[in-house]
Formats: C-alpha cells, sequence, structure tokens
C-alpha cells in the first residue's frame, strides 16, 4: 500500500518484523491530554458513519470548511479516514490477535480508536510514538481514562510489527482458503471477494486479475473534473487549474487532479464543471455517441432525452450539455425529493429550456410516456461494488441479501425504460457494480420477456466516444474496472427497441 505524508517527523522502519515499543519520555502528568484536531475530525467521521449510516466523501468536506480544517491536516485527516474504512477488515484481524478480549466487545468508539491507530502505524508515514501518544490522547479525550490505557496498551502490542510480519502471523496461525487470506489481507469481505472473481471471468477477464483488483479498491482515487460541453472548455479549465491536473486518458472532458479541493475552483462553483468519475463520464457520453435508426426521429424537431433516475445529477448535467449542444431536450427523473433538488443545483449552468427535473417513479414512466424518448439513460440503483475505492465504507454495510431486493428493482427500471423508449431508440443500462448478478444477468432475465428489444454493441459507442485506445474485452457490453482503466467499475450495456408501444411480446 502506498504511504502518506506523515505530520509528525520522519517515517517509520520498516526494516524487520519485530520493532522496539514505543515509549514516551514524558511523565504522565506531562502527556498531551487534548486531542489532535486532525485525529478528531477523522475519528467523528468514523463515528458518523456508524451511527448515522452516513458516506464518509459526505461528511468530511463540510466537517474540514466548519472547523477551518486546511492544508497538511486535512490531508492527514482525509487519509486517516479514509484509510481506516477501506483496511478496517486487515485491522480488526490484527487487534483480534493482541486484543485481551473479543472485538464484538468492544465498545465500537474505542474500536475505532483501535483502528485509527493501526491505520497510522501500519499504513502511514506516522513515527509509532506519535501514532500511539496522539491516539491515547484521543481516546482519554473521547472515551476516558479507562479506555485510553487500553488503546495504548493494545497500539503497543501492535506496533512490534509491520505490516508483512503481522499478515505472516494471522495467515500461518489460521485455517483459511485462498480466497479468505486474500480479502483478510486486501480488507474485503469474503462474499464481495468471491463476487468479484465471477465477475472478472463472467465479463472476458481472468481471475488472476483478482488480487490486482483488490488491492485497486484499497487505492485513494484521483479526484475525477468533468468540463460540461459547451460551457467550459477543458483547455480553459486546465489554464484555470494551471497544475497539479492532466487530461483523463478515456474521455474529452475529463481532467484528473493530483490535489486541492474541487470546491474551490470556480468553474466548479458555478456548474459549468462538476466532480465525476472518468468511467461515469464515459458511459454517459457514450449514450449520446451510440447510432440511432431513422424510426427514431419521425416526428419530432429535436431528439428527447431522459436520465430516469438522475440524482444526485452528475451524468444528468453532462447529458444536458450535450443536449444544448445538439438540439435535443433532456428530462431528469428523480424519485426521491431532496435528490431531484440535487440534480437541479447539477443543472444550475444549462441554459434555460434544454432541461427539466421531475420528482416520480421511474417505474412508472415507461407506462406513462411509452414510447416517447430517444435515448434513455437508467443509471440503477446498485450495491455500489464499483465504487469501493471512493466509498470505502460501502463494502461493510452491503451483504448478499441485499442483490435480491436491488434486483427486483433494476429488473422494473429497466422494463420502463424499454417501454419509454422509441423504436430505433437506444436504452443505457448503467450500474457502478460489476456484479454479474446486477448487470449481465438483469439484462437477460428483461430481454427474455420481450421481443420488442436486443442489445447492441457498446464498445463501439464507448470507442467513439473515448480519446483513443482503450481495453474493453470481447463485449457487447462494457465493463470498466478500477485496476484497468483507473475508474470506478462501471458497467454499460446497450439497448436497441426494435417494435411500437403495444407490440407483441
Amino acid at each position: 500500500m502506498t504511504e502518506r505524508p506523515s505530520r509528525s517527523g520522519s517515517g517509520r522502519a520498516d526494516g524487520g518484523e519485530r520493532r522496539r515499543p514505543p515509549r514516551s519520555v514524558q511523565a504522565p502528568s506531562e502527556r498531551r491530554r487534548t486531542e489532535d484536531v486532525a485525529r478528531g475530525a477523522a475519528f467523528d467521521v468514523l463515528r458518523e458513519v456508524a451511527d448515522s449510516d452516513a458516506y464518509a466523501n459526505l461528511v468530511l468536506p463540510p466537517l474540514l470548511r466548519a472547523r477551518r480544517i486546511v492544508g497538511r491536516d486535512a490531508g492527514f485527516a482525509t487519509e486517516l479516514a479514509y484509510g481506516t474504512l477501506r483496511l478496517r477488515g486487515r485491522y480488526d484481524a490484527i487487534i483480534a490477535q493482541v486484543a485481551s478480549r473479543e472485538l464484538g466487545t468492544i465498545d465500537p468508539p474505542v474500536l475505532d480508536l483501535l483502528r485509527l491507530g493501526t491505520h497510522q502505524l501500519l499504513g502511514m508515514r506516522v513515527p509509532a510514538h506519535a501514532a500511539v501518544s496522539e491516539t491515547v490522547a484521543l481516546a482519554r479525550s473521547r472515551a476516558g481514562v479507562g479506555s485510553a490505557q487500553f488503546v495504548n496498551a493494545v497500539l503497543r502490542k501492535i506496533a512490534l510489527h509491520d505490516t508483512a510480519g503481522w499478515l505472516a502471523l494471522i495467515e500461518s496461525g489460521a485455517r483459511h482458503d485462498e480466497l479468505e487470506t486474500l480479502a483478510i489481507r486486501e480488507s474485503h469481505p469474503s462474499w464481495i471477494v468471491r463476487a468479484l472473481r465471477e465477475a472478472l471471468v463472467g465479463h472476458g477477464r481472468p481471475a488472476a486479475e483478482l488480487e490486482a483488483l483488490l488491492h485497486a479498491d484499497n487505492e485513494a482515487p484521483e479526484v475525477t473534473l468533468v468540463a460540461r460541453p459547451g460551457l467550459v472548455e477543458r483547455e480553459e479549465l486546465l489554464a484555470e487549474l494551471r497544475s497539479g491536473a492532466r487530461v483523463g486518458p478515456w474521455t474529452p472532458t475529463a481532467i484528473r487532479l493530483t490535489g486541492g479541493d474541487p470546491g474551490a475552483i470556480r468553474a466548479v462553483r458555478d456548474g459549468r464543471a462538476g466532480v465525476q468519475d472518468e468511467g461515469s463520464q464515459l458511459v454517459t457520453l457514450a449514450l449520446v455517441a451510440a447510432e440511432l435508426t431513422t424510426e427514431s426521429a419521425a416526428d419530432a424537431p429535436g431528439e428527447r432525452w431522459l436520465d430516469l433516475c438522475a440524482g444526485p445529477g452528475g451524468k444528468a448535467a453532462l447529458l444536458a450539455a450535450l443536449a444544448a449542444q445538439q438540439g435535443a431536450h433532456l428530462v431528469a427523473n428523480e424519485v426521491l425529493p431532496h435528490r431531484a433538488l440535487l440534480v437541479e443545483r447539477s443543472l444550475a449552468a444549462i441554459p434555460d429550456g434544454v432541461a427539466e427535473v421531475r420528482c416520480g417513479d421511474g417505474r412508472a414512466i415507461g407506462g406513462e410516456e411509452p414510447g416517447h424518448y430517444d435515448r434513455v439513460l437508467l443509471d440503477a440503483p446498485c450495491t455500489g461494488l464499483g465504487a469501493l475505492r471512493r466509498r470505502p465504507e460501502a463494502r461493510w454495510r452491503r451483504s448478499p441479501a441485499d442483490l435480491s431486493a436491488l434486483g427486483v428493482l433494476q429488473r422494473q427500471l429497466l422494463g420502463s425504460a424499454i417501454d419509454a423508449c422509441r423504436p430505433g431508440g437506444v436504452v443505457a443500462y448503467v450500474t457502478c457494480s460489476p456484479h454479474v448478478a446486477e448487470t449481465t444477468l438483469v439484462v437477460k432475465d428483461v430481454l427474455r420477456k420481450r421481443t420488442d428489444a436486443e442489445v447492441i454493441d457498446a464498445t463501439a459507442a464507448v470507442v467513439a466516444a473515448s480519446r483513443g485506445q482503450i481495453d474493453l474485452g470481447p463485449g457487447p457490453s462494457v465493463q470498466l474496472w478500477p485496476h484497468v482503466h483507473r475508474t470506478d467499475a462501471m458497467h454499460l450495456t446497450l439497448i436497441r427497441r426494435t417494435a411500437a408501444p403495444g407490440a407483441a411480446r
């Protein structure tokens, strides 16, 4: 794992398995009793994630702004929070080796403190004495003296070995199969490890890539901007950024940042640009690049587009910018009112009359507006297993039981999307998950019951939308991967409506 810059002096020594336990040169009465602000922020993020089912990427930025934590302190807090969440499974296995009690009996806030301390010791370039003493100070402030003593004892034991040493001890002392061992090492639930292996094979990639995929999930992703066409040119946005930015490898709209706060960029603040993974941009551009047959353009002066599940609005904003250039009209539908408001904000820079935001159930639109749209985007609700590097807490929240409930909804929404599409028009079925139960199986199940739609080659549309050579696999669907494309694991299937509404199915 890539180590992060230290806020507390030189990097830790990783030369051998055993290391001298950290010692404090201060008397107990002189040790720090106030918490470090960056570590306190990271701890609060972990507690908010645990207690409120929140997402760290939505909690941390406003928390940093409210507490005026900037610069290196902000970077440290970000890596500490996200890194701890990503590697929680690995760290829990290590903590279980040295704690004097079962993990389930440790108070959750204290367990989070231990995880934070372990990440500093094993995943960041923080000297052992600082990692232990600062975490103990935070424990004293947040959990009391007794808990602080427990945290101190556990972390001092963890400091005796580096990551490789601990993993070797765990793997030699337990009876795990190969995938369970990999799950501990790369900090993923076992069921996700098995599902991702199946997804690789199911989408035409070798199972041997599994470890690389899991490792990529544990790498902090670059922040990617989208320069919305017609609103800001990519070169103009690059000029504003000046340094610390480069063009994305796949799309003509993407810029990848090496650091900084995207919220400070003027074009992002006014909606001409946005934060959007390049994979998300690519599947959106591919829908617009897909060819329509002549049947679809019959009686309308411009194309009509539908984003069936538009919240929070990133893909809708890119579609709307393209619609403005092509004389099309976009309907952005979202079922939840608060997410519909987010879509409206995302469309703030779009010219009047190009797009409208509706709040309604996407499952009903196919029946209410049959055959009405030329292009339909269904960014289906899913487990989010393709964005674990960006939302690391999702791996600990999801379970196999989620697949069946989401699968029913995905099939209903896809049926509605096809119903809403004109003959000759195109539906893009998109998920931020490579799981075969959410991708190819959903499409097969829906089309098996219909005679009015067919899968078309998505690879051709992606190539047409991209900047150049891109490894897409055999097709006809497209599956992107963090370890191959350095994007979220976005899935795209393109479906053409072949018969009029009401035709036999």
